[in-house]
């Protein structure tokens, strides 16, 4: 049976929460705009802005302090349902920027995927359009290596959010290709309709268990860090586990940002 070569996770069905060494994190991705840090108005993905942005009005506690020594900055990703997906895409692009291999490999993984889709079910004709966005925004990259470049393009609604929906897609794929694993972890009839309501939908949350199957999909690990809870302590969660996260992100009232960790000394 595949599982995905990690420890199989524990995940609670009631509460849509997955639990990890006694942590519980709701990996829930919605709109708040009273609590999710103000952004320039039109703008999807921010500029790098100092840690502190983060709380601006109130004053630092415990989990914020403890923030701010491990990480440096942020970058603001809008409120929209989408903010994982949108994160998550710009974080690892950025990260691989001036590295022409890793470029590449992104580019010939997300071209290869195709077979992915098609395997799940999926006509060509409901996600080329998408695939050859997300592969014009490498090949930009790969011309300019200017984050400017891939800052403008996230920037760009139509062009961003069809990067969305492909990773939405290619989400949905990878969860149907290995329904015997992921099939007892979602809340729905069956996985089939939860893809199609929950994954494949823009502006839906987004679980652990999807960003579980993007990962793996993808061949990449990403390291988040919670602030939700009442413990003082923040919650690290590295997805898959047992992998080396190349990205940070936090999670925190139910929205995803960018995070930049402070150099080690």
């Amino acid at each position: 049976m595949y599982d995905g070569g990690h420890q199989r996770p524990r995940f609670s069905l009631r509460s849509s929460t997955l639990w990890t060494n006694g942590l519980s994190v709701r990996s829930d991705c919605c709109v708040l705009p009273q609590i999710v840090p103000q952004m320039e108005a039109g703008s999807l993905v921010s500029c790098r802005e100092d840690i502190s942005s983060l709380f601006p009005h109130q004053t630092p506690d415990a989990k914020y302090k403890n923030l701010s020594r491990q990480f440096s900055s942020v970058r603001k990703v809008h409120g929209d349902g989408n903010c994982f997906y949108r994160a998550f895409c710009f974080a690892h692009m950025e990260s691989i920027l001036h590295n022409v291999r890793e470029l590449q490999r992104f580019k010939d993984k997300i071209t290869q995927s195709r077979k992915v889709l098609s395997s799940a079910g999926f006509d060509e004709s409901s996600f080329m359009h998408h695939l050859n966005t997300v592969v014009y925004v490498v090949e930009q990259c790969q011309a300019e290596e200017q984050e400017d470049t891939l800052l403008r393009l996230f920037n760009e609604q139509v062009t961003s959010d069809s990067v969305v929906q492909y990773l939405r897609l290619l989400t949905s794929s990878h969860l149907l290709n290995h329904a015997d694993f992921f099939c007892s972890f979602v809340e729905a009839p069956n996985l089939q309709a939860y893809c199609r309501q929950e994954v494949e939908t823009m502006a839906m949350e987004c679980d652990h268990v999807d960003i579980l199957a993007l990962m793996e999909a993808l061949d990449i690990c990403i390291h988040v860090v919670s602030m939700e809870g009442v413990d003082e302590l923040l919650a690290h969660h590295i997805i898959p586990e047992g992998a080396e996260p190349s990205l940070y992100l936090l999670y925190h009232t139910s929205h995803y940002n960018i995070l930049y960790p402070r150099p080690q000394q």
